[in-house]
This record gives structure tokens, sequence and C-alpha cells, in this order.
């Protein structure tokens, strides 16, 4: 079921007006420019500067406006589908979990995702878990072989119990004594046994004997020679469960007797010879490889961190997949990335509810959200050509029609998934192309449900009251404007193909669909308005020059509504989905942030690499907690610590704003008439109470979490050196 949402009215109704405005705003640009023959070349350049910087904002906000002409939401009731579907009529689910990094993602971390999936609410015997190991490292693989036998007992243990947190670590965090549950204390220890074990190989670095068990264990990690490293490895493919590690036929089954889920280990073939396509290729994969051993129809893709917390997930699904209007055009369905352990007011807007909650319900009336990496349910057939015409793979058993016969573990099957899994195998094909998840972007998630629905597919946004997936959030602001920059250069590497959504996307997806991803794809231009704004205004108030209409003309209003219409907008979207005064306080403060920080360095190394000049590679964010970190994270204590290049801008403005409006309070007491430097006042008051956090980091903190010596210095001479520059010139 679904229905428009009641604000829809009145957010078209406040486009037409806010549009005028913006026009009213152009036309005074145009004439200061153009109209005033007398201008010097400095006021000249200054309401140039002020042009471009609005004309990115005009269209920043149209193109957010797809987000607001039809967004609806929808319910399910899963409750009612078995009452049209049985059990045995339930279609086969793929999940593919992809990790790169022991270190940087705890294998414990990806184990408690890849059981909370094998515990759906869904038969066991349809479910296969695959786990990408793109580190292809022993230790991610050991852990997934304590995972196995632990899933045994956990598995029931779900069941029996209807327990919704079926991440071993979230329930057990949450319930650390449950005296009505007679076997919580014997899977519990079960767990933490398991979890000591993995830990330990971790510690060590290496799988020792005490741990290896069996002759088959041993030939599995026999496989990780002298002449294995991470980027150069033949391909591994390691079975876990249905006559596992032992020859136990009792391994088949849980303790209950039920089937257990596959669980397939996979590190692909690499080459430093050979592109991988990062995860991407690490996906397309896993579609290969699933597609010779089970074959679903339908596929989850999930990250790493980010568990099952709704057993009932699946059923949710298929009651969008049960409808025939939906079925014939759906390529995928996706839930919101949501987070646990967000302090209380989320200071580093990890939440992003903007693009993970707000904007896809917008979309959701349009041709249909796009895909966030995470939490989304693909139809296999939507990766092999568009709704009218199939692309045909290159070998048969690939095809999304193919009916897999043998099992999973014979001989022939296992060559074959060996084969396709190699580092050579996507030579002289149409992957990435034209099959699959698409290669050409850091992003491969937007990239890729971009091209479906320029192919003429559609999504749909499922986003239930409870949280279908959570996941670990960035700590540090570095971790998060990091994360951050690697996404904008991907959107970049988008906005600036043949396939540029302004262009090619327009064509075949229409106006309303394009302007959306592109309101995406060109995000990071918002470095270009937010570092004006943060120093031009600032600077030439420090001379005393306006550069804004006075208080008392006409004017200054259309500044104040368009400042306020804005600001009030994104206010009550983020209120009517839950968010609270300070978390929208803290999300506006992370976009100016993200402005003078990951928005402008992945501009400049996106241009630096499309002249030649220079490369970037793949980071991950890591998912490792340090104590002390999340105390002050916990604290809601901005974390700074680290002496990286990205804080330079934001604390240079941070000076330059702060003393910029000591110098105008020193002028307004002083007696001096300040009429015309009324907006540049509020502007600068209103970047310095954003930026408290950047004092504080600056001079009222001693912890290892403070602003770095080494950045606070360079900043120094750089806000004097710009100083001393606007001194000479105005």
């Amino acid at each position: 079921m679904s229905e428009p949402l009641r604000r829809t009215a009145f957010n078209r109704l406040f486009a037409g007006v806010y549009f005028s405005a913006i026009l009213a705003l152009l036309y005074r640009h145009v004439q200061n420019l153009f109209l005033h023959p007398t201008t010097s070349f400095l006021s000249f350049s200054i309401t140039l500067f002020l042009f471009i910087s609005d004309l990115v904002l005009a269209f920043m906000w149209a193109s957010a406006q797809a987000f607001r002409m039809s967004p609806i939401r929808r319910k399910e009731f899963p409750q009612n589908l078995k009452q049209i579907i049985k059990d045995e009529d339930f279609v086969g689910l793929d999940v593919f979990i992809c990790t790169a990094d022991p270190y940087k993602e705890p294998p414990m971390n990806v184990v408690n995702t890849a059981l909370s999936l094998m515990a759906y609410d869904y038969p066991t015997e349809k479910i296969s878990i695959y786990v990408s190991d793109d580190g292809g490292s022993v230790l991610t693989l050991f852990a997934f072989m304590e995972a196995a036998k632990f899933a045994r007992y956990w598995l029931p243990f779900c069941r029996e119990h209807n327990i919704m947190e079926r991440s071993p670590h979230v329930y057990f965090e949450s319930n650390s004594r449950h005296p009505s549950i007679p076997q919580f204390e014997k899977i519990k220890m079960m767990y933490e046994d398991m979890k000591m074990k993995v830990e330990h190989v971790i510690d060590k670095g290496e799988v020792t004997k005490e741990y290896i068990s069996d002759d088959q264990q041993h030939q599995a990690f026999n496989k990780w020679t002298k002449s294995f490293s991470r980027m150069d490895h033949p391909t591994v493919i390691q079975i876990m469960n249905h006559e596992q590690i032992i020859l136990d036929k009792s391994h088949d089954k849980d303790i209950s007797g039920r089937l257990m889920p596959n669980l397939i280990y996979v590190s692909r073939g690499k080459s430093k010879t050979s592109p991988h396509h990062f995860k991407a290729g690490a996906l397309n994969v896993l579609l290969r490889v699933s597609a010779v051993m089970t074959n679903a129809p339908i596929i989850l893709t999930q990250d790493c961190d980010m568990y099952s917390n709704d057993p009932q997930t699946p059923l949710r699904m298929l009651c969008y997949l049960s409808d025939p209007a939906l079925k014939s055009s759906l390529a995928f369905i996706q839930f919101p990335q949501r987070f646990h352990g967000v302090n209380k007011d989320d200071i580093y807007d990890n939440e992003y509810k903007l693009p993970f909650q707000i904007n896809p319900m917008g979309l959701d009336g349009l041709k249909g959200p796009s895909y966030v990496g995470s939490g989304c349910f693909f139809l296999r057939r939507a990766l092999f050509g568009d709704p009218s015409t199939p692309v045909a793979p290159e070998i048969p058993e690939l095809s999304p029609e193919h009916v897999v016969n043998k099992p999973i573990r014979s001989q022939e099957t296992l060559s074959l998934a060996h084969h396709v899994a190699s580092c050579n195998y996507e030579n002289e094909t149409k992957w990435g192309s034209k099959t699959g998840f698409r290669y050409g972007s850091l992003v491969e998630d937007f990239y890729t449900s971009y091209r479906l629905h320029c192919e003429g597919w559609k999504s749909l946004f499922c986003n239930p009251e409870r949280a279908a997936f959570l996941g670990n959030v960035p700590i540090t602001l570095f971790d998060g404007v990091n994360q951050c920059k690697r996404w904008c250069i991907g959107l970049f590497e988008v906005a600036f193909s043949k396939y540029s959504p302004l262009t090619f996307g327009s064509q075949y997806m229409g106006l309303l669909m394009s302007l959306g991803y592109s309101h995406y794809a060109f995000c990071s231009f918002w470095c270009i308005p937010v570092t004006f704004y943060s120093f031009l205004p600032q600077l030439t108030l420090l001379n005393q020059v306006s550069i804004f209409p006075k208080i008392s003309e006409p004017w200054f209003f259309l500044y104040v509504f368009l400042f306020l219409g804005s600001y009030g907008q994104n206010f009550l979207d983020i209120i009517l989905v839950g968010g609270t005064v300070r978390r929208w306080w803290n999300a506006q403060r992370m976009w100016m942030i993200r402005g003078l920080t990951c928005n402008l360095f992945a501009s400049i190394e996106y241009l630096l690499r499309s002249l030649g000049i220079s490369t970037y590679d793949f980071c991950l964010t890591s998912k490792v907690v340090d104590d002390e970190q999340s105390k002050r994270y916990g604290q809601g204590i901005f974390e700074f610590g680290v002496p990286s290049p990205l804080f330079v801008p934001l604390t240079v403005a941070a000076i330059i704003n702060l003393f910029s409006f000591l110098s105008g309070l020193t002028g307004f007491f002083s007696g001096n008439n300040m009429e015309g430097l009324g907006l540049q006042m509020i502007l600068t008051g209103f970047i310095v109470l954003n930026y408290l956090p950047v004092y504080g980091a600056i001079a009222l903190r001693n912890d290892a979490g403070k602003m770095p010596t080494q950045i606070i210095i360079i900043s120094t001479f750089v806000s004097v050196a710009l100083y001393y520059a606007s001194s000479l010139c105005l």
C-alpha cells in the first residue's frame, strides 16, 4: 500500500514562491554586474563570486525539488503473506556480504552480520550466505569456520524464543542475564568461546595448529602459501556447512533437525596485472559464483557491519514481489540505512536522514530510490539487461533462468565456481558495462542503480517502523569526512562521465529523476558557495567593506527570506521523520563542515586526477572502536586528533570568522555606522556559532581529540596571509 505525503501540495506551492525569490536574487546580481559600468574591477569580482555561489545554490535547490514533488510512503503487511504463499513456494535468497580487511573490519563484526541474516524467519534451506573476503585473509576464513559451528545452536535458539535481535553480539549485550530461558547461559558461553578464539587468532595474525581440528581444515588453510598476498592470489572458495568441516552427517542440520542455510566463503582470484574494480568487482564475482551454486532469483547485498534487526524483513520484501503490477519492471527494493550507537544529538550527522530516509520517499513517487550499497534486495534478472531485452551471459550457467541441478559440493560445480571467480574471467565480456554491478565509479551502488533506472527498471523504498538493518557509524570527524570524500569522488566520476545525469539521464529517465540523481552527482559543488560565503563576507567585514544590501533596503528582506525559507524547510523535513532540534542543528553544521573538507578536497582531487597529476585509491573506513574516542563521542565531543590537511580550510575559516565577528562587534559598540554591514555580521555570527566545537578543540582541550598543533600553526599563518592580502586589495 502506498499513499502520497500530505505536505506535497505545500512543497509545490513553496517551490513556486521560492523559485521566484531566486530569480529576483539572480536578477540583482546581473544588474550589479552589467548595468553599472562605473563599478570597479574589485567590486565586479566580488559580485561575480557571489553570483557564482548563488547560481550553485540555485542549482542544488532546484535539483532537490525532485524529492519534494511526489513523495510517497509505503506500508506492507507481512502477517498476511502466508495466506497467499506457502513456505515451499518462497523463492530462494542469496545474500552477499563484502569485507576486505580483518583489521579495519573485525571478523567478529562480519560474523555477527552473517549469523543475523542466517537466522531470518524464512525457510532456511532457501537461504545462501556468500561472504566475499577481498583481503584474502585466512583469519576471516577461520572466523567463519567457527561461526558455522555456532550457527547450529544459535539458529534454533532464536526460533524457539522468537528473538528479534539475531546478531549474537547485540542480543547478549542488551541481555546480560535471562533467567527465564534455560539455554541462555549455555549459548552465551558458546558465543564467548567462539569470540575468544577468533580474537586470539586475530591478535596473533595466524591460525596456529591448536585451532586446526581436522585434515579438511588443514587442507583449507594450506591454500595460504608464502606466495599468497592480498593483491595476488588464486581463488579460494570454502563451503562451511552441508558436510561442512568434518564428515559428520549431522552438520547438514542444526541441533533441532532443520536444514542449515548455505554459508560460503569466497576470496576471488587477484593479480597485480588485472583490474579488480573494488567492491563492484567483488559483487560481480559473488553474482557469478552464486549463479553456479544456487542461482536464487533474489539477491540481498549487505555491508559487513550492517546486521539484521528484524527477522521478518524478507517477508516484507515478498509482499511487493507478490504484486504482479510491480514485479515486471521492479529491479530492487531498498531499505534505509539506519544505525545503532549514534550519540544523543548525532554530532556528525551520521544518520544522513536526507539521503537515507527523506529523499528516497521523494524518488519512490517517481521511478524509485537509488541503491545505497546495503540493505537492498535485487531481482537477479535486473542485472542482466533491460526489462524487455535480456543480455545473455557468456555461459548458460550464469543466466538468471538457469536451474541448478548439481550439489554445491560436486567437483563440477566447484570447478566452474573457481573459474568464474578467477581474475581474468571478465576479459572481453560485458561484466561491469552491460551486466552485473557497473564499473566506472567508486560509488558502484549509486552508479548501478542509475544505469538500471536509465534502462527502464524501477525500484521502491521500504521503510518499516522497526529498522530492518542497523550498522556502525564513524565516531571521529576524520573518519566521517574521509568516507564522505571517497563518496564525493565517485559521484564526480558519474557526473562527468558520458552517462551524466544532466544529459544522458534526462533522455532516459525524465527531468525529475535526472535532477534527483544530479543533486547527488554534483553534491561536491556545495564547496563553492560554502567556501565563498565562509571567507568573502568576513574578509570584507574586517576591512569595513559592504557587499550585501543595507538593513533598510528591500533587497535585505529577500536575503532573509531565502535563508529562512531554505533552513526552515530543511528543519521541517528532519523533524517530521523523528529528528530533534539539536540533531537538525548538527546536520546543518556538518553540511558546512563537509563543504570545507570532503566536498572541497574531493573536487581538488578529482580535478588533479582528471589532469593526470594524481591518482587515488579506495580506502576503507575503519570499524575498529577506540575506547577513549568512543567515550568522547558518547559525550558529544568532536574528535579531531589527526593532523590531516582536511582540517586546514575548516580551521582557517573558524579563525577568520571569529576575528571578523569580533571586529564587527568592536565597530558596532564604538558607534561606527554598521548598517551596510548588518548581513555580513549576521552571517559571520551564525558561522561562529556553528564552529564552537572547533574553537574548543583549538584552545580549550588537552585530550587526544583536540585540534593538532600542526594544523593550528598552519591555519594561523594562512589566516594572517589572507587578512593581509585582503587589506591590500580592499
